[in-house]
């Protein structure tokens, strides 16, 4: 009676070897390695003000909202780029290298192979983002440190009172590493989850990587302009059909624009509300949605 319960689905110990598996064979990607070094120079190049070649009129908190953006910006690319690129190779490559005949023949359900995959490719997502963090937050608290001292001494030398002096600084501090640039660190990759889960669910339909590479960023791409897509075809005086149809294209394409809230947070501004749970929920929602369709679909596949 014991046996069939230890081949039950979504067992936490066999998923975790899965995702630790893929994350190994991640890292040993050329494609990752490249990745890697070109984001950390961009990350880099900002202490040495290398951004703002060509923008003298950039100075104060200026200069600190230009690393926040320069950063932010490496971070989405690096990990759009990985979740689809990284998922579109899993499926063949396990087919190609015979792994996946050797996997299932344990056998292990399809399911917690998908779900171990994918933990995988979001685990390389997540540590990759936790060190390009840690370095911008590096960057950002020495620069700031530098445009308060000459910002003080400046206002100081002017004859400012005391408090306005406190205020400007207290300011220029806010545009520095915060607990909300962080938090924008981790709607990247929650950003990043929902497209390695829907790069997944492509792979399984098609075994090729680069349909999955260019479906996959497709995706994306229409993701980002659903919202003014649905505005123009769905405004006032829709039927019910329309904003049923209108319902269907956001569930098949998430809605990337959600996501935007990192804009605010470049420019110093605050979580909203419950904008972070919502995001999260609907991550969640996503990824799971994905799961679930990529498992229907690799159920049926034979090998």
């Amino acid at each position: 009676m014991s046996h069939p319960a230890k081949n039950r689905p979504l067992n936490p110990r066999r998923i975790g070897v899965i995702t630790m598996h893929t994350f190994t064979q991640l890292v040993r990607m050329k494609v990752f390695y490249f990745l890697g070094v070109f984001a950390v120079i961009l990350l880099g190049s900002n202490l040495f003000e290398i951004q703002d070649l060509g923008r003298p009129d950039l100075e104060g908190t200026d200069v600190l909202r230009s690393i926040r953006s320069w950063s932010l910006g490496t971070m989405t690319l690096f990990s759009v780029v990985i979740g689809v690129v990284a998922t579109a190779l899993l499926l063949p490559k396990d087919v190609e290298d015979r792994t996946l005949y050797t996997i299932l023949a344990k056998p292990v359900p399809r399911l917690d192979y998908l779900v171990g995959k994918l933990g995988g490719v979001l685990l390389l997502i997540f540590v990759s983002l936790l060190v390009m963090d840690l370095l911008m937050a590096g960057v950002l608290a020495l620069r700031t440190n530098l445009v308060v001292a000459e910002q003080v001494a400046a206002v100081t030398a002017a004859g400012w009172p005391a408090a306005e002096i406190e205020a400007l600084r207290q300011d220029t501090l806010n545009q520095g590493p915060t607990w909300s640039l962080h938090g924008a660190v981790f709607v990247v990759f929650l950003r990043a989850a929902v497209i390695a889960s829907t790069a997944m669910m492509i792979s399984t339909f098609s075994t090729s990587t680069l349909f999955t590479t260019i479906t996959g960023f497709l995706m994306y791409f229409i993701g980002n302009f659903q919202a003014e897509a649905r505005g123009l075809y769905f405004g006032e005086g829709v039927s019910p059909l329309e904003k049923g149809a209108g319902l269907l294209v956001a569930t098949i394409f998430p809605d990337f624009q959600l996501f935007n809230v990192i804009d605010n947070l470049i420019e110093g501004g605050h979580f909203e509300g419950g904008e972070l749970p919502m995001l999260i929920a609907l991550s969640g929602f996503y990824v799971v949605l994905h799961l679930f369709v990529s498992w229907i679909v690799f159920a049926e596949k034979e090998f």
